[in-house]
């Protein structure tokens, strides 16, 4: 399974980070962090779109391995973003944390850094390098592990994306205290995507969560159906790095998120 190779990947790579910076010189470099940004991602009448950054995936192979993380930061601000996501993991996705200190720096707008996060040592390298957000899988992460790194999180002031890929994953998320809950529609073990999953999960996050569809989200059409079921926000990747024009597919999108008065969250 492709996810359990790159949590035994991340580890590894956490062990490494730790040898060259230990985690008490950066726990001591944490508070010297920029503030963060506020996560805000509830609209009343239209969905937030957060705009990804990422050169090559598992599931998609190679996207943009040329990208400048700013250039892109910059087409998306001026496209209607509300955040950016930005993939920090190398081996697997192409990134490095230069592309998030880089696309932060372009632009105003928060940034999440996406990464697989299996250790402290990560959230407090996130708040280091100027995070606002960071990912926890639920799938990847026994329920004290999720419970802790969650509680650090909001202690470090970063927004905690918390993601699910089922109804019971989801109940393990609310459970931990997570206040923004996302539904990946791609399976991390077998990279199948289905695009309806977000939707059938929608109505188990409570409407004082904030609800997040993740992959597979491409059309118009799509986030038109996400609106009318009260999503807050999508995460969309690479439909805009495979587009030959991302600046227009991300108007596009946006604009179709936008929610009629009769069906405007009160």
């Amino acid at each position: 399974m492709i996810l359990d190779e790159i949590l035994a990947h991340k580890r590894l790579e956490v062990a490494a980070r730790r040898a060259v910076r230990s985690f008490s010189e950066l726990e001591a470099a944490a508070p010297a962090s920029p503030a963060p940004r506020p996560f805000a991602l509830r609209q009343l009448n239209s969905v937030c779109v957060i705009a990804e950054i990422k050169r090559k995936s598992p599931s998609g192979g190679s996207l943009r391995p040329d990208a400048s993380a700013a250039a892109l930061a910059t087409l998306y601000a001026e496209a209607g973003a509300v955040a950016l996501s930005v993939l920090t993991d190398e081996k697997y996705f192409g990134g490095s944390d230069a592309d998030l200190t880089e696309a932060r720096q372009a632009v105003p707008l928060p940034a999440l850094r996406k990464d697989f996060v299996v250790d402290p040592y990560q959230l407090y390298e996130a708040s280091v390098l100027g995070a606002d957000a960071v990912l926890l899988i639920v799938r990847a992460l026994l329920q004290p592990e999720l419970a802790s790194l969650l509680a650090l999180s909001h202690e470090l002031g970063l927004a905690a994306l918390v993601e699910t890929h089922s109804a019971a994953e989801v109940r393990r998320a609310l459970d931990a205290g997570a206040r923004i809950i996302g539904v990946n529609n791609r399976d991390l073990d077998t990279l199948q995507t289905d695009t309806t999953l977000a939707l059938r999960l929608r109505e188990l996050v409570p409407p004082e969560s904030i609800f997040i569809a993740e992959s597979g989200v491409s059309q118009p059409k799509q986030i038109a159906a996400l609106a009318d079921a009260g999503a807050d926000a999508v995460l969309i990747g690479e439909s805009l790095l495979r587009s030959p024009d991302p600046g227009a597919l991300l108007r596009s999108l946006v604009e179709a998120g936008k929610r009629s008065t009769v069906g405007a969250r009160p």
